[in-house]
């Protein structure tokens, strides 16, 4: 269970708190919690929707905290494969333009939005899941994931629209 959840749970806490080693300290204790609390276990109707809610109230708690420190104490993937077999060198750098685009879209979007998207599109759970835990209606994810979804392609095809002007523009001088 610990390899399997580790890595998406990681990263869904990372989302939260920005920063690598208080993200793995948060998921370890999510599992050694999950651990201790074993008896328990078949109380869980869904395992998956409770380590993310598990995360996301431990990151929630630990953003609570420090903003508390800092105001009272003195001054502080869509992993996509490219596919190499058969792949030309211009094919290849072209994914990995597109990659890097797709990449920087999805990081420009609103907070909650990027992590309702990467809930749905990296770590595959279903609007259901990702409603209960995220504590919103159906209603919203749906509608977050089509804003996401509309921002990435008006950014991407932006991309594309510059791109283009710029081939036209050499092109011309040459």
């Amino acid at each position: 269970m610990y390899y399997l959840f580790y890595n998406k749970l990681f990263h869904f806490a990372y989302a939260f708190i920005k920063n690598k080693e208080r993200a793995e300290e948060i998921t370890e204790d999510v599992f050694i919690n999950l651990w201790r609390n074993r008896s328990h276990l078949t109380e869980i109707k869904n395992l998956k929707v409770y380590l993310y809610t598990a995360t996301k109230n431990s990151s929630l708690n630990y953003i609570a905290k420090r903003a508390h420190e800092i105001t009272t104490a003195p001054y502080d993937y869509i992993s996509i494969d490219i596919a190499e077999y058969d792949a030309t060198p211009e094919q290849i750098m072209i994914s990995s333009e597109m990659l890097k685009k797709l990449n920087k879209a999805i990081d420009e979007l609103p907070p909650r939005c990027k992590i309702i998207f990467k809930l749905i599109r990296e770590d595959g759970l279903r609007y259901k899941e990702v409603a209960e835990i995220l504590s919103l209606s159906v209603n919203t994810i749906d509608a977050q994931m089509a804003i996401a979804v509309k921002r990435i392609a008006m950014s991407i095809n932006l991309e594309f629209k510059n791109l283009s002007r710029l081939k036209e523009f050499i092109s011309k001088k040459n």
